[in-house]
């Protein structure tokens, strides 16, 4: 299983993905606060572990974010999702809401990208082209909401043609047991499903020379 893990995720064709880890979202003061409770009761503080191994293994790292203007022009408003918490989140560009969250960097080498509509990063911004001209064929999937976000762009990347690896407690959806089941009965038709800590051990080893 490590094995196979290994060269899935080997770093020279892997990027981690980050889905919305930021002010509005997930940060301290977010409009969704349940939502942001749970994203950092595990899955925060393991995508921050991760990072810099990640780094330090040589693998790419891609921030998505979203953002709209005030007046919201450009934004979707054809679902119920768009208008929670519309009026409590401010997530204009450049502001706290609209921005990763510091403890995540973004570091120099990583890349950010924002989109103004829809409900996931792969077809609301450049990331298809921009994890192509990177040289990637895998696509590690962490952040929020496997209640939409995340399935949403797992499926994306898949029909993309992407592998994708999502590791179970960096991701987060509400309510907890709802998460897991999408994970369980869903994500893992689609994705190798691993941990953290199983990411780390190969990644390690990897930036080691020991694997």
């Amino acid at each position: 299983m490590m094995a196979r893990l290994a060269d899935l995720a080997a770093p020279e064709h892997t990027a981690i993905v980050t889905q919305e880890c930021q002010g509005a979202v997930i940060g301290p003061h977010a409009g969704l606060a349940l939502l942001a409770e749970e994203a950092r009761r595990v899955a925060l503080p393991n995508i921050v572990k991760l990072l810099p191994a990640a780094r330090a293994a040589g693998v790419r790292i891609v921030h998505c974010l979203v953002q709209r203007r005030p007046d919201g022009l450009g934004s979707n408003h054809n679902a119920k999702i768009f208008a929670i918490g519309r009026s409590d989140v401010d997530i204009a560009p450049g502001t706290p809401g609209a921005t990763l969250l510091p403890e995540l960097g973004p570091e120099p080498t990583d890349l950010v990208l924002s989109r103004w509509h829809g409900v996931g990063p792969m077809g609301g911004t450049d990331l298809d082209a921009v994890l192509r001209n990177l040289g990637v064929s895998t696509v590690v999937v962490v952040g929020v909401s496997l209640n939409i976000a995340i399935p949403n762009f797992v499926m994306d990347a898949v029909n993309a043609a992407y592998r994708v690896i999502v590791p179970s407690d960096a991701v987060a959806g509400i309510p907890t047991d709802y998460g897991a089941a999408v994970i369980a009965n869903t994500l893992s038709l689609l994705a190798t499903i691993t941990t953290t800590d199983d990411l780390l051990r190969v990644w390690r080893q990897q930036a080691e020379g020991t694997l």
